[in-house]
This record gives C-alpha cells, sequence and structure tokens, in this order.
C-alpha cells in the first residue's frame, strides 16, 4: 500500500508524470492506429451484414466506441475532479482541462453517427428519446466545463468550479446506460456487457472490440500529448522544463 501511494504521489509531480508519459506516448499511438485499422477495416469490409439493418449497421463501429469514450472520459473527469479537490493534486485538473475537449468531440461524433444510424432504423434523424436526450445533455456539460475553465481567469477558482461541475454532472452517466431499462425508448440495449455474451457473432463483435480499444488508445495518446503541453505551458518557469527543452534542442541539432 506504502509503494502505490508513494507512486500515486509520484505520479503528480509535473516532471515525473512528463518523463513517464514520454515512454507511454509511442505505445499508445502505435496501438491506436493498429487497432482502429484493423478494427475499421474487418467491420467496414469483411463483417457479415445485419439480417435485419443490412450494411446500415456498420456505423456501429464508430458509433458505439464514440458512445462508450464519451461517457468513460466524463466519469474520468469526475474522478479527476475529486482528486484535485481533496489532495489538491495540480495534474489533476490539467487531466481534467484537457480530456473535457476531447469527451466533447466524441460524445459529439457519437450523437452524429447516431443520427446517420437512427434516419433508416426509425426512419428520424432524431428523436427525444431518453437515451439521445441524456447524451445531448452530457454534451452540454462537456461545454459548460469548457466554457467555466475559460471564463475564470485565477486558476484555482477555474479548478475548483469545473470540478464541482464534473462531479455533480456524473450523475448523468447512469442515466444514460440504464436509460433503455428506465424508459420505453426506441434505442437499443447494450452491446457490451461484462455480465453476458455479445448477441451478434463473433465476426460482428470481434472488430467492433478491437475499434473500441483502438478508440481508448487514441483517447490515451491525445490525453497525454495534450497533458504534456499543458504541463510544459504551466510549468514554463521551472528549471526541469528548461533542461528538458535544451536536451530536446540539443537532441535535435546532434541529428
Amino acid at each position: 500500500m506504502k509503494i502505490s501511494w508513494t507512486w500515486f504521489h509520484k505520479l503528480g509531480t509535473p516532471k515525473w508524470f512528463y518523463a513517464i508519459s514520454g515512454r507511454m506516448l509511442p505505445w499508445l499511438a502505435g496501438a491506436a492506429v493498429l487497432l482502429l485499422l484493423v478494427g475499421i477495416t474487418w467491420g467496414l469490409a469483411f463483417a457479415p451484414q445485419d439480417y435485419q439493418q443490412g450494411n446500415s449497421f456498420r456505423i456501429i463501429y464508430i458509433h458505439v466506441p464514440a458512445a462508450m469514450l464519451a461517457q468513460s472520459c466524463y466519469v474520468l473527469l469526475a474522478v479527476a475532479g475529486v482528486v484535485g479537490l481533496v489532495w489538491k493534486m495540480k495534474l489533476a485538473d490539467v487531466a481534467l482541462q484537457c480530456a473535457a475537449p476531447i469527451g466533447a468531440w466524441m460524445t459529439a461524433v457519437a450523437l452524429v453517427t447516431g443520427a446517420i444510424w437512427g434516419k433508416p432504423t426509425w426512419g428520424s434523424w432524431w428523436v427525444w428519446d431518453a437515451r439521445l436526450t441524456s447524451m445531448l445533455i452530457l454534451l452540454f456539460l462537456y461545454f459548460g466545463i469548457i466554457a467555466l475553465g475559460q471564463a475564470i481567469s485565477n486558476r484555482d477558482s477555474a479548478a475548483k468550479a469545473c470540478a464541482v461541475l464534473a462531479i455533480v454532472g456524473v450523475v448523468n452517466i447512469p442515466i444514460i446506460k440504464y436509460s433503455v431499462e428506465w424508459w420505453n425508448t426506441l434505442h437499443q440495449g447494450a452491446t457490451f456487457t461484462l455480465t453476458e455474451k455479445p448477441a451478434m457473432p463473433a465476426e460482428m463483435w470481434l472488430p467492433l472490440l478491437c475499434t473500441a480499444l483502438g478508440f481508448y488508445c487514441f483517447f490515451g495518446a491525445v490525453l497525454l500529448l495534450r497533458m504534456r503541453l499543458e504541463v510544459l505551458k504551466r510549468e514554463a518557469r521551472a528549471s526541469w522544463v528548461r533542461d528538458e527543452v535544451l536536451n530536446s534542442l540539443g537532441r535535435r541539432a546532434a541529428q
């Protein structure tokens, strides 16, 4: 337990985070490219047609991973908010501010692809379905966090305000997840669950799994990249940042 807490506190140190994230970034980026290439190609070109929806179902390989990631990202925001408020960890706010735009984009992708999928399936681009409405609220929550962080000039006050909004807004996540069970909705149930075997055949859900993992690796890579840039910006006057920049310039000159 002592080792875990030591590692946790080290991770909250900007210098240590910058070093460890630099080693993780190439692996995450490579995994994202490989998984997305395999999953999307497999799903769009080689997976069999759905017996009811035909080829229109193939948008699932973009829609479902984006929707999953949009919700997971917001949970990350809430966790970062708690860590920032309770342990006063600097990197918690960095993670929150850097992850929010990515989550907003994923939510927008989920909504747009859902609308495209809904047109041939439901006969309409949009219905005020419980799942769709709660996803739209999620997008507004992301926008609210981004706007709040930019509107408040004092960094500490902005961090606290964004953390509170992220924590309060996390109540929307179980509403999104269980809306199809709590209310009579047009939206289908969960594609993946931890307790049940997927309803679709393996040649359809395996590429979906690859794509979902690729989306998460992509998120991890982009988040680390954004956080590294933000850390350099916030710690610009620190001696380790100056040393890092000089070392980087030295390596480029040597090449």
